[in-house]
């Protein structure tokens, strides 16, 4: 398995890893806390990065409006627009906004699942 190949499975597994500990961890907490929004930022990243890497393996020429390419471009810009939002909420939200932000958060991570099981239902059936 080519290096690159093996770098974005790594990179996208930790975007998964981080991730899921960030907003399962808050769910179960009910409350945003500042660890939670690093666990954001790092899945994100790792994110970014294991999908850059994939881009960079791909024949295909880009084409947004392939389901996965549509639901993954649509799952990074709501992720972003998430952490920005925790972090905006831990440096000058309210009380009640950190109580109910694990309601927002649980939808973000389902959205993110759709590309991240469909790249592994695509990698699986070539």
């Amino acid at each position: 398995m080519p290096l690159l190949t093996v770098l974005s499975v790594v990179l996208i597994t930790l975007a998964l890893v981080f991730y899921s500990i960030g907003i399962w961890s808050e769910r179960f907490a009910r409350y945003l806390k500042p660890w939670h929004v690093v666990c954001f930022w790092l899945g994100l990243l790792f994110d970014i990065s294991g999908t850059y890497a994939m881009h960079l393996i791909s024949t295909k020429v880009f084409n947004i409006l392939e389901p996965h390419t549509l639901t993954g471009q649509l799952a990074l810009w709501v992720m972003l627009v998430h952490v920005v939002w925790a972090t905006y909420v831990i440096t000058k939200g309210s009380e009640k906004v950190r109580k109910k932000f694990h309601v927002y958060s649980i939808h973000v991570w389902m959205l993110w699942m759709v590309p991240y099981l469909g790249g592994m239902y695509l990698a699986m059936s070539r």
